[in-house]
């Protein structure tokens, strides 16, 4: 059961998505109401094509808002600076970083970008917070690699780091289990818990994972081609939403092991 005292952190009203030209505009998806609230890990699943790159890249601000709403801390998100936004959201994409020849720290490192001067001096509580980022991440031993010597999952935990040291409220990922086996996909999660759970920072994260998500979220947005739907996994289930998300020619969702099983 959730508190009643819970602080809501990203809000959206009414919200619809999608893109807009001089001539056209398409609706990806509309009527999107949330709340995500502090110190939650919160998975957004659907299938292909359904908009959930689209709805994080419209929260992040990244692509402007069709219609609706968008709060950040009780704030409508188009009234903040870039920079400002940079200090209550931080955003890790899948796309590859620019430069690979940086080192761990020095990646880390640019988390620090809406602190530092214009020169980019590192204070000695910008050093300490990138240190304690690495140490909640476990990559102590990477620190001093270049990002061009580390595998996927490797990478991705710096890019964790990366969005810690930027210290948020709000960690919005993409995928963040993209390329990784099974195993890396499961510690990747597991550790976005830990931090949840350790710092009270809010984590959505989108995934084909869903199994996972169910297993470790606190909250589950669910998108399918006519809505969105945001609860606790346990409620999702109850409801029969998981049953709603893939044609049930080939898989079914068994509601007693709460995954999706292949049909004979």
């Amino acid at each position: 059961m959730k508190s009643k005292n819970q602080h809501t952190i990203l809000k959206t009203k009414n919200l619809f998505i999608g893109y807009q030209s001089k001539k056209t505009t398409t609706i990806v998806a509309s009527n999107i109401n949330l709340n995500l609230q502090k110190g939650e890990l919160i998975g957004l699943v659907g299938g292909n094509g359904v908009g959930k790159s689209t709805l994080l890249r419209t929260i992040t601000n990244v692509q402007p808002i069709l219609h609706g709403e968008i709060s950040i801390h009780n704030k409508p998100i188009n009234q903040y600076a870039a920079k400002d936004l940079a200090k209550v959201q931080s955003l890790v994409l899948t796309e590859q970083i620019a430069s690979k020849n940086l080192s761990v720290f020095e990646l880390i490192a640019l988390g620090r970008q809406p602190y530092t001067n214009w020169v980019g001096n590192l204070s000695n509580q910008d050093l300490e917070i990138i240190n304690k980022a690495i140490s909640q991440t476990n990559i102590e031993s990477l620190k001093f690699k270049r990002c061009f010597e580390l595998s996927d999952g490797q990478l991705q935990k710096v890019m964790i780091a990366r969005a810690l040291a930027q210290d948020t409220d709000l960690i919005i990922l993409d995928e963040p289990t993209t390329h990784l086996d099974m195993y890396h996909k499961a510690y990747i999660l597991k550790l976005l818990q830990k931090i949840t759970k350790e710092t009270g920072k809010t984590i959505l994260f989108s995934s084909h994972e869903i199994d996972l998500a169910i297993q470790l979220c606190d909250t589950i947005i669910v998108m399918t081609n006519t809505e969105v739907i945001c609860d606790a996994p346990c409620n999702l289930i109850e409801k029969g939403t998981f049953n709603t998300l893939f044609p049930k020619d080939l898989i079914a969702f068994d509601d007693k092991t709460g995954s999706f099983r292949v049909k004979k």
